[in-house]
């Protein structure tokens, strides 16, 4: 999760969220190469003596600013386009779990039990327990098996809301009558917090997302428990 005064992003669980780091890093490199190419131009014309300041023909200056750049946004777009791909792609699903957005708090369905729901609400800070996070922890966390596909099906029953999980690469909009899909894979155990990312009325601030990825056995057990 995010720590105090942090500046990039939170560490990658999931293999989106990696490509995702890795084009931000892309991206950011050549942001920096273009920002340092015009300072030193601009370095260059506030302190040099300007020469053929006459000049008015220079297909060949114009030729290469106008094909360079072009081939820049070739190299940021081909990489954000397969990220994007990848980000909608539902490949034979272990598990689906449905979560609908309320005001304010969220409920989840195992769609593949016959019989598993639950609703997950904010503790208050009162009732929080030494080494709890306020304003992130829940009630019933969603538990979820790691290193499985999984399907999250996101709704809502009132107003627009948004299910975001920064460190997995997750954040989709719950819209009412809507029914947007998305893809999760966690490489690793863990516990895993979000919020709704997406202004939905006074207590928009005290909805938080907890994922609890664990083994598979240790999975099955939690929802023989819970059945």
């Amino acid at each position: 999760m995010a720590y105090p005064f942090q500046l990039g992003f939170q560490d990658a669980t999931s293999p989106i969220m990696e490509e995702l780091l890795h084009f931000h890093d892309h991206t950011l490199m050549i942001v920096f190469l273009i920002s340092s190419l015009v300072l030193y131009i601009i370095t260059l014309m506030l302190t040099t003596k300007l020469t053929h300041t006459s000049t008015m023909d220079a297909q060949e200056v114009e030729t290469v600013w106008t094909i360079l750049p072009a081939i820049i946004l070739i190299l940021i777009a081909l990489p954000s386009l397969r990220i994007l791909y990848m980000m909608d792609e539902v490949n034979n699903p272990s598990l689906t779990v449905k979560t609908m957005g309320h005001q304010w708090y969220w409920s989840y369905e195992y769609t593949d039990y016959e019989d598993l729901s639950f609703d997950s609400y904010m503790i208050p800070t009162s009732d929080l327990k030494p080494g709890e996070l306020r304003l992130l922890e829940v009630d019933n966390r969603v538990v979820l098996p790691m290193e499985m596909t999984i399907r999250m099906l996101v709704s809502s029953e009132d107003v627009l809301h948004s299910w975001a999980v920064p460190s997995l690469g997750l954040k989709t909009d719950a819209i009412p009558g809507r029914l947007n899909q998305m893809t999760l894979m966690s490489m690793r155990p863990g516990l895993f917090y979000g919020q709704c990312s997406e202004i939905c009325g006074s207590n928009h601030s005290f909805m938080p997302i907890v994922l609890e990825l664990v083994p598979l056995e240790t999975f099955e057990k939690w929802s023989a428990s819970m059945l």
